[in-house]
């Protein structure tokens, strides 16, 4: 569950939100659009206590994982290495780097791995972590379209029961995932 009220966020003269409320239950997908720099992706980085600067009330019940824009993996370990850090399980590790088309790559550091394949280990690992709330922002850039239909199939099933949030442009991303659309600032 999230509770957000009357959130005040602003960015030098730049205010982000002013009052901003929301209330999301312990279940169910849900997708926050909105014109870039409308706090999309502030919003996620304050839901998850990276970012403390504003005012108002944010709880957060549950533990979060986090796909964020850039992919963020260790560059010292290797993919199985970046999902096994997450969860500490052997076989929950492989069996979601099977499930994002990754098993042959799982001795392979991020630097010989393309964005696409970075990409689906960085979710994998989300996936990985136990959660209760999971936060993807723009978690299929650099996928074609195959695998993002299958990584979609992926996160509805293993989802199904937690609270999930979503940022993406993409109508089409927020239909598959079966998304409540949540505008902001608009």
């Amino acid at each position: 569950m999230i509770e957000i009220k009357d959130l005040k966020k602003a960015f030098d003269e730049n205010v982000i939100f002013d009052g901003f409320s929301l209330s999301l239950p312990d279940k169910g997908f849900y997708a926050l659009s909105g014109p870039s720099g409308a706090g999309k992706t502030t919003l996620f980085r304050m839901i998850s206590g990276l970012d403390t600067g504003y005012a108002g009330e944010i709880n957060a019940d549950g533990k979060i994982s986090y796909v964020f824009q850039e992919n963020r993996l260790l560059p010292q370990m290797t993919a199985y290495e970046n999902v096994f850090t997450a969860c500490g399980d052997k076989e929950k590790s492989l069996s979601l780097l099977r499930e994002v088309g990754l098993i042959e790559a799982v001795d392979k550091y991020p630097s010989e791995l393309s964005g696409g394949m970075n990409r689906r280990v960085a979710i994998a690992r989300a996936l990985s972590y136990g959660h209760d709330i999971l936060l993807l922002d723009e978690p299929f850039t650099a996928l074609d379209a195959d695998i993002r239909d299958k990584i979609i199939n992926l996160i509805k099933e293993l989802e199904k029961d937690k609270l999930l949030l979503i940022i993406t442009h993409d109508p089409d991303e927020i239909s598959a995932l079966g998304c409540e659309e949540i505008k902001i600032n608009d």
